[in-house]
């Protein structure tokens, strides 16, 4: 489908759900794109993947918001003047419903690759109508209710009542079609009103004497007239003229020489042709059936269709060509010939006369079909669209293509964007916490940012054993800090930690905020340990022994963002000033932990060993501890 259906649908759920319930479904219905295209091709599905997601989010039925897309199509076309057209089919609206086919047609030009259903009556009453959809997509009965109520309502002013009478799906050749035959009731009085008093007219002042089918035929050069059974009777004179001459198409059937090109996903029967009598037909004339024979071919009679595997060939020559192979170009004067027109039923003799004329795009056609200027009907405009056609096609094709152009450009610009916004959030995500960043992307200031923990622990972890005195030193040292560091940064995610800057040598990490955690005490020393052992194992560049000493306390604190450039979240309060102390009196390889610390942990978890009192600066001597892991302890 095109995308301005799916434009229609985002415009209006953004408008009265918002745009944070359109995200959502977005996300829901796995739909990668995030902007639609006018004149861009989407697949089916994902409008019934929107219509899911929207009701699992709002927990109203998949139907109604079908329906409702439905809606938003009609509101949604006014902006493009489509609304203009259908105003313009006709006074009543069941005028509307019997050209829908028609405008589908009219519509092709603009969007080339439409896959438009079909739609006719079968009963009209003063009551209302029953209508026949057909479509080749599935899922879409409530989608077409929509259109037609919000039809009626906005541009006919009517109160419709829709109701689904009977639902198929039937195949046929390759293609499955869904048939719905719809009840429409609505006030139909004045349509009906207006047919009798147009019989009624044309009974009293219409009244014209016979005159020879011959004389149609003329007016209509490429006429085509049917009877009940299919069978050609009648045909104009320059159709005759194409075909070779004489009487090849006369009492034969018509799909023997026609295949039906439009309405689609229908087939070539009388009752089909009757209920669409108001529809635009679109046949395509089989060329390779009526080869004519060539001088000194072995083209005869005898040998003209020959049926191989079911499937009928011509010899020309000795050799078995398919009569759609005879469609390329490469055969001049041999290319099918398409046609347009209406089916106009004739009571009296019981027949279908297809009033048409070729479709002719550019003037480099007619060669191709063996076809000239005046074969074209005299009373009509198809010289001057072919001569119009010749003179601009090449500038609308120039511009459908810098609108694709511009259209596939505009897609990738919108990919690239995805990707940076993703790289901006992992930016800054790495250094203020996703929750406390997305509190300020909502406009807050960052003041509001600043809150109090009752209880979390905090771990400074310092690298040793460097001694800097050379620039060389210097060089090893960042290297070294590089591996460790980024060792860490592994780690802490996995244990539930929020890494909170390194300042030289020093890592400081917590846990219990922005997030909080029961468990913060244990996430601390589990990722403190598996530090050590990450540590012994880790293979320096420069071969230089690396060793750590490790501090934690818990305690209350305050939190906040600071600063405008590189801003960063920052920890405040005596509990960040007592691990610091613990860190700077441990020792390398040994986790050092307070008396408050090791009351928070589980028991029987990890090996404690007491090590007296330690004289911390502005504390005094306070009793700590060394923590170890127990075996398999801590994975």
């Amino acid at each position: 489908m095109y995308g301005m259906l799916l434009e229609s649908v985002q415009h209006f759920v953004q408008l009265e759900y918002g745009d944070e319930i359109w995200q959502k479904a977005l996300q829901l219905s796995e739909c990668k794109y995030t902007v639609f295209n006018t004149h861009q091709v989407y697949p089916d599905h994902i409008m019934g993947c929107l219509a899911s997601a929207l009701a699992q989010i709002t927990s109203q039925s998949y139907e109604s918001f079908m329906n409702f897309f439905g809606k938003c199509f009609v509101r949604f076309f006014s902006n493009y003047g489509y609304d203009v057209t259908i105003k313009a089919t006709g006074r009543h609206f069941t005028d509307f419903l019997e050209n829908v086919d028609n405008i589908h047609i009219q519509f092709a030009l603009s969007y080339p690759k439409m896959k438009s259903p079909s739609m006719y009556l079968t009963e009209v009453d003063e009551n209302g109508c029953v209508l026949v959809y057909r479509s080749g997509r599935q899922g879409f009965t409530h989608y077409v209710m929509g259109q037609l109520d919000e039809v009626a309502e906005d541009i006919f002013n009517l109160k419709l009542e829709t109701s689904v009478l009977s639902q198929e799906n039937v195949t046929i050749g390759t293609r499955n079609i869904s048939i719905v035959h719809f009840r429409l009731n609505f006030d139909n009085s004045q349509y009906i009103s207006a047919k009798k008093a147009e019989t009624a007219a044309h009974l009293e002042t219409r009244q014209l004497a016979p005159f020879s089918c011959s004389l149609l035929l003329e007016m209509f050069p490429f006429a085509i007239l049917f009877n009940s059974m299919l069978e050609i009777v009648g045909c104009g004179e320059r159709l005759i003229q194409v075909a070779g001459g004489g009487n090849k198409l006369l009492k034969q059937s018509v799909p023997k020489f026609f295949r039906l090109r439009r309405p689609k996903g229908i087939g070539f029967t009388w009752k089909n042709i009757i209920n669409l009598k108001s529809v635009m037909f679109e046949i395509e004339l089989l060329r390779g059936e009526l080869v004519p024979k060539k001088e000194g071919s072995n083209l005869t009679a005898e040998n003209t269709l020959s049926d191989k595997a079911g499937t009928r060939e011509i010899e020309i020559d000795g050799k078995s060509i398919s009569p759609y192979a005879l469609r390329r170009d490469s055969q001049p004067g041999l290319k099918n010939i398409l046609l347009k027109g209406q089916m106009r039923y004739l009571d009296d003799i019981n027949a279908v006369i297809y009033l048409c004329s070729p479709v002719v795009n550019d003037i480099n056609e007619l060669p191709d079909q063996s076809l000239y200027l005046n074969d074209l009907n005299q009373h009509g405009l198809g010289k001057e669209m072919v001569l119009a056609g010749w003179q601009h096609n090449s500038k609308l094709g120039l511009m459908f293509d810098k609108a694709e152009q511009r259209a596939t450009e505009l897609e990738n610009n919108y990919s690239l964007l995805d990707t940076w916004k993703r790289r901006g959030d992992d930016l800054l995500y790495s250094m203020i916490p996703m929750t406390v960043a997305d509190r300020l992307r909502t406009g807050k200031s960052p003041l509001s940012t600043c809150e109090s923990f009752d209880c979390v622990t905090i771990m400074f972890s310092e690298l040793v054993g460097f001694n800097s005195t050379t620039v060389q030193d210097i060089m090893e040292l960042v290297s070294t800090m590089n591996a460790v560091f980024s060792c860490f940064d592994s780690l802490v995610d996995k244990y539930h930690v929020y890494k909170v800057e390194t300042v030289g040598q020093v890592y400081m990490a917590v846990s219990g905020a922005p997030e909080c955690s029961e468990n913060h005490a244990q996430n601390i020393c589990d990722v403190s340990l598996c530090m050590m052992r990450h540590v012994k194992q880790l293979q320096i560049p420069s071969g230089t022994k690396v060793d750590v000493r490790i501090g934690i306390h818990s305690g209350p604190v305050v939190a906040g963002v600071v600063g405008i450039k590189v801003p960063r979240y920052c920890f405040f309060g005596d509990t960040v000033n007592t691990a610091s102390r613990m860190q700077s009196t441990s020792s390398p390889g040994m986790v050092h932990v307070s008396k408050q610390t090791k009351e928070k942990l589980p028991k029987d978890r990890y090996v404690t060993q007491n090590r007296g009192l330690v004289k911390l600066k502005g504390k005094g001597e306070v009793a700590t501890f060394w923590i170890f892991e127990k075996p398999t302890a801590v994975e």
